[in-house]
């Protein structure tokens, strides 16, 4: 019998070996399949034109044109692209940890008539496709004279259904008699809101940040919709001066490519403990 339950013992431990195996086969495979187009276009950055689509595929190039880096720099104003895009991004980003903490602060902690009603309602506006706003929202803005402004952009993007959801999850997991101690205290709603609250959200904040950061630093559709002027134009945008219509400059689109993704690594790195804090938490309560 002892034999048999230590026999047994092992084949469920040689089952989950196999299991674990089998999971971290999958995760490598699937990471393989994200860094492969990855380190194509690094290494497509530092090659002519005509060596780009050579077969079989040379990782690394036996000539490296680190000019291709300097011509983007250039050839065009990609420096007021840059500029343009990181100006997009921080204000976009404040802006949105104000309205969407606000919120969420006030659907999850103040009590008031068919509240959760009115939030249910404003998640339901998730479900929109972008598509079917977009047309509204442009006669929406041109009436205002918005259009060809970073200020349409930046307004589209200070309200976001997700953040609120994420600051509500966060805040729900923050105990009541906390804020009752401070409301006893003599502190106000807004000061339990700027002083208790939000140096408790960290990880909330931070995947706000990321996500918004991103969203904001790689979005095309909104620029090339609302702006027109050349000195407006954002990097997504601006990149589409390497696509001619006869020719595209493919060296120097990866070179751009790679420069523009720079500052949304070092984002991710910077704040990534925060993240993976946030994303589990926003998840505590329902």
């Amino acid at each position: 019998m002892e034999r048999a339950a230590s026999s047994a013992g092992l084949s469920m431990k040689k089952q989950k070996k196999l299991k674990h195996a089998f999971l971290y086969l999958v995760l490598f495979l699937t990471s393989l399949s994200m860094v492969l187009p990855f380190l194509w276009m690094i290494s497509a950055s530092l090659k002519a034109d005509s060596d780009i689509f050579g077969f079989p595929i040379k990782w690394f190039p036996e000539h490296v044109y680190w000019s291709n880096y300097v011509d983007v720099w250039t050839q065009i104003p990609f420096h007021l692209y840059y500029l343009n895009t990181i100006k997009l991004v921080v204000i976009t980003v404040a802006f949105l940890l104000v309205t969407c903490s606000m919120a969420g602060y006030a659907f999850s902690k103040i009590r008031f008539p068919e509240r959760d009603g009115m939030f249910f309602l404003y998640l339901m506006t998730m479900m929109i496709p972008y598509q079917v706003m977009m047309i509204p929202q442009f006669i929406m803005f041109k009436n205002m004279g918005l259009v060809d402004s970073h200020w349409s952009l930046i307004l589209l993007g200070i309200v976001n259904p997700f953040g609120v959801f994420l600051f509500r999850q966060f805040f729900l997991s923050i105990p009541d008699e906390l804020l009752e101690a401070a409301r006893i205290d003599g502190l106000s709603e807004f000061g339990i809101y700027v002083r208790i609250v939000l140096p408790l959200t960290k990880p909330a904040i931070a995947t706000l940040v990321i996500f918004s950061f991103m969203h904001t630093w790689n979005d095309f559709l909104g620029p090339l919709i609302y702006l027109t002027s050349d000195h407006l134009f954002t990097l997504q945008l601006g990149m589409q001066h390497f696509i001619g219509q006869y020719n595209t400059q493919y060296a120097l689109l990866m070179a751009a490519a790679v420069s523009s993704i720079i500052p949304t690594l070092l984002v991710f790195v910077a704040a990534q403990d925060y993240f993976v804090k946030g994303v589990v938490g926003s998840g505590v309560k329902g």
